[in-house]
Parts: structure tokens; C-alpha cells; sequence
């Protein structure tokens, strides 16, 4: 089975892609920037909110290991997909929760998600995620690159992070690479 790409915005990509590196059968996070409409745009253009890009991840997984299934659950289980255009203190469109598709199945297997948890009423309001297809994918600058891994000392790290990684191992175990 080939490799996909999945890309996925939840927040700050710092941990977005803390997150997703955890997950079996992942091969690579690049964080970046896309659906907006700005070429080539930088960390200080998007943060202005002024590209119509977010801050996203791109995710390399192998589907024989993790499903685009499983790779979902966990972005819907560790962001909050029911506020539009934010993430805790980050607000802006910067911030949106957001699925670009990058196949057909993908786009189906979002909607279907999004429907099923709609139904379950289990996040207690709407989900507010964009689906849409992937134009575009800007990685970012390298020292937004691997953030957690070479800052895990750093406040925002130790503060908004480290809840989501705890969370992630708990509601999440199986689905890990490392399970200890």
C-alpha cells in the first residue's frame, strides 16, 4: 500500500504536529501553511490573519499501519473542532479547524466523521471544521519545525502541549508508537 498525505489544521501546528508525530504508522509531520490564497506566505504574514492560510500540518502515514480514520479521531479528540477561528488563547483564521483533502476518499471519510460525531452530540455543539480540497502546501520555517521536540522546556510547550500529549496517550494508547 502506497503512502498519503493528509493535511490537517487544528490550532497551532506546534501542536498539531506534537501530536500526530506520536501515531504509529506516521512517517513524517511538516508543519505549514494552506488554504488561503496568499503565494509563499510566512509565519508573520499568516499570524497577521491577512493570507487566508492556516497553520496546519502535513502528515505522511502509511494506511496499512493508521487509518485516515484514526488520524482523524485523534485531531477531533485533541483540538476543539466546535470554535471557529480559535484554539484556547490562539484566535484568528490562522487558528480554524481545517481538513484538506487530498482525494476523494479523504473528503468522504471527513464528512462522514464530521457527520457521525455530529449525530453523537458527544462534543456538545456543532463541529465548525472546514473541509475543503488541498491547493497548495507551504511548509514553514525550519524553527517551527520538530517545535516540541527541540523546545520541550518552553512554556508554551510545558503549558498547552504537554495537556494535549497526556491527553493524546490516554484517550489515545493504541494508537501510539510508543505505548510506555
Amino acid at each position: 500500500m502506497k503512502n498519503e498525505i493528509a493535511v490537517l489544521g487544528g490550532g497551532c501546528f506546534w501542536c498539531t504536529e506534537a501530536v500526530c508525530q506520536r501515531l504509529r504508522g506516521v512517517i513524517s509531520v511538516m508543519p505549514g501553511y494552506a488554504g488561503g490564497h496568499t503565494k509563499a506566505p510566512n509565519y508573520e504574514s499568516v499570524s497577521m490573519g491577512k493570507t487566508g492560510h492556516a497553520e496546519v500540518i502535513q502528515v505522511e502515514f502509511d494506511p496499512s499501519q493508521i487509518s485516515f480514520r484514526d488520524i482523524l479521531t485523534v485531531f477531533f479528540g485533541t483540538h476543539d473542532p466546535t470554535t471557529m477561528n480559535r484554539q484556547g488563547a490562539d484566535v484568528g483564521t490562522q487558528y480554524r479547524s481545517i481538513i484538506l483533502y487530498t482525494s476523494a476518499a479523504q473528503k468522504a471519510e471527513a464528512e462522514k466523521v464530521i457527520a457521525e460525531i455530529n449525530a453523537s452530540s458527544k462534543m456538545g455543539a456543532p463541529i465548525v471544521t472546514e473541509v475543503k480540497p488541498l491547493d497548495v502546501f507551504y511548509p514553514a520555517e525550519k524553527y517551527h519545525q520538530d517545535y516540541y521536540k527541540n523546545n520541550p522546556a518552553q512554556a508554551y510547550c510545558q503549558v498547552v502541549i504537554n495537556p494535549k500529549l497526556q491527553k493524546l496517550k490516554e484517550k489515545f494508547s493504541k494508537l501510539l508508537k510508543d505505548k510506555g
